[in-house]
């Protein structure tokens, strides 16, 4: 490691001490300090602290006003709800799939009728009164007419996430039906267990369970959730997939922000009796192994699973450079699949990167591994004017609200301007993104400002004689099994860009 790069760990070591100290860092972030300048630090923690501010401000007006966070205008019938005023053992306490038969379920009413799974604070009209927080409820509109069940939960912006659509009851064979059709859709329409052991078995929205995503590695389910109707209902959800599966144990956590978006405090992870903390996974025959403790999201990054494979058919003979490398998916399965001549992949961030040297041993696959950060390690690279036939750039989520919008693009256009210097005059370059709020639009005019300037650093950019330009091959996004349903087109979250670069 370089003078520079020392000074610049150094530094954002003490940015992240500074969040931590304001309890507003997680280990997602942690995670990403590793792929950002220290300027991308900095802007973080101004983030972190304008958006605490905004918080405390939110926290006093709703004690002047007696209901909580941004709600201006809240329903007429609104009773004030706390959590600390019910018993959080018991609002946290597993329950049982409901079923509406011969129950009083309560109604939700909303302004205007609508087929999407989120209704948020604005649309909700009358409701009625003693709802507790998590409970499934009926919704309707105008003078009763249903428009379906979802859960209910004072606290979170998403006021209801919808269940079902229709009057149909919740019954056993709801249930049923919902918990096949996903398990179905990855077994016997996909055939994935052909390719894998390792994949998206529930995948919130896209399968009806909204708050809720469950991955398998083989005889693992491992739930992330993110909302509180879930995770009262996760442990019976996961009964009743173990059967399907044929699965052995199940591990379950909460995502770090369900604090701020549902308004409880997540509990430890659960794991079921002799659940293993390391198991080794397959995909089209390359072996992974998956840490589920420290293990960003649920483990493994089953999304780019078709990626990988797509990438290994560029890189027979080719050198390939895998920028954010993290457990090693992309760089191994060049070597092991693509049969790539050279591979390097970078990361900072030292547990996953010895994770990802396992698994290159695993395989009996030579990849070399790099630790330095993403940034330093590429201006070094364009320095020494060394260029890959192949490079790789799938760095972790930079956007995950609109607060972070503009210092996230512009952490993406940096690192793709950088890594476009590096891939040789007719080379490619998979640039990736997982932030959703970077939609296809704004992407494609970020890659295309950042081919115009990829020229070295101090040179002048002559924009009738851009830096580098670019034939799109392709635009791929999350495998098969994490479908996006129609009336929810914003959880399409991951783009892949397959570009030619000139």
């Amino acid at each position: 490691m370089t003078t520079y790069d020392q000074e610049t760990h150094t530094h954002k070591h003490n940015c992240i001490n500074d969040l931590r100290h304001l309890n507003q860092i997680t280990d997602h972030e942690i995670r990403l300090s590793h792929c950002l300048s220290s300027a991308g630090i900095k802007a973080i923690k101004a983030v972190k602290v304008r958006s605490l501010q905004l918080a405390t401000s939110r926290s006093t007006s709703s004690v002047r006003t007696g209901y909580d966070k941004t709600m201006t205008n809240p329903p007429k019938s609104r009773r004030s709800h706390a959590h600390s005023a019910q018993s959080v053992e018991s609002l946290l306490a597993p329950r049982a799939l409901d079923l509406t038969a011969g129950r009083n379920i309560p109604r939700v009413q909303v302004k205007s009728p609508t087929s999407h799974p989120f209704l948020y604070r604005k649309r909700i009209g009358d409701i009625a009164p003693g709802i507790r927080d998590g409970e499934l409820v009926q919704v309707t509109h105008g003078s009763g007419t249903v428009l379906g069940y979802g859960f209910f939960n004072s606290k979170a912006e998403i006021a209801v996430r919808m269940l079902s659509l229709g009057p149909d009851p919740i019954d056993a064979p709801f249930w049923d039906a919902l918990l096949s059709r996903a398990v179905d859709l990855r077994t016997k329409f996909l055939k994935l267990n052909e390719q894998t052991d390792t994949y998206r078995l529930i995948h919130a929205e896209g399968d009806g369970l909204s708050g809720l995503v469950v991955d398998r590695y083989g005889d693992t389910l491992s739930a992330e959730v993110y909302s509180l109707a879930m995770l009262q209902r996760v442990d019976a959800i996961l009964e009743r997939l173990q059967t399907l599966c044929g699965t052995k144990h199940w591990r379950i956590r909460t995502a770090p922000q369900v604090h701020g978006q549902e308004g409880f405090v997540g509990l430890e992870p659960k794991i079921s009796a002799e659940a293993p903390e390391r198991v080794t996974v397959q995909e089209f025959g390359t072996r992974f192994r998956v840490e589920f403790t420290g293990g960003h999201k649920t483990g493994f990054f089953c999304d780019q699973r078709d990626n990988r494979r797509r990438l290994a058919d560029f890189c027979r003979d080719r050198t390939v450079l895998d920028i954010c490398c993290y457990t090693g998916g992309f760089a191994v399965q060049a070597k092991k699949l693509g049969q790539a001549r050279e591979v390097t992949a970078v990361d900072l961030d030292e547990v996953p990167l010895e994770l990802a040297k396992d698994n290159a041993n695993l395989n009996q696959a030579r990849v070399q591994f790099v630790h330095a950060d993403a940034y330093s390690y590429m201006r070094d690279m364009v320095r020494n004017g060394r260029k890959y036939e192949v490079v790789i750039l799938d760095p972790p989520k930079l956007i995950r609200n609109r607060l972070e919008l503009e210092e996230g693009t512009r952490a993406h256009f940096d690192m793709n301007r950088l890594a476009m210097q590096l891939v040789e005059p007719g080379g490619l370059l998979l640039t990736c993104s997982c932030s959703g709020l970077l939609d296809e639009p704004t992407f494609l005019r970020l890659l295309h400002s950042a081919a115009q300037k990829a020229v070295p650093q101090g040179s002048e950019v002559d924009l009738s004689r851009p830096g580098r330009t670019l034939q799109i091959l392709a635009k791929t996004g999350a495998s098969s099994d994490h479908p996006v349903t129609m009336v929810c087109p914003e959880t399409e979250y991951l783009r892949a860009m397959w570009l030619r670069v000139h």
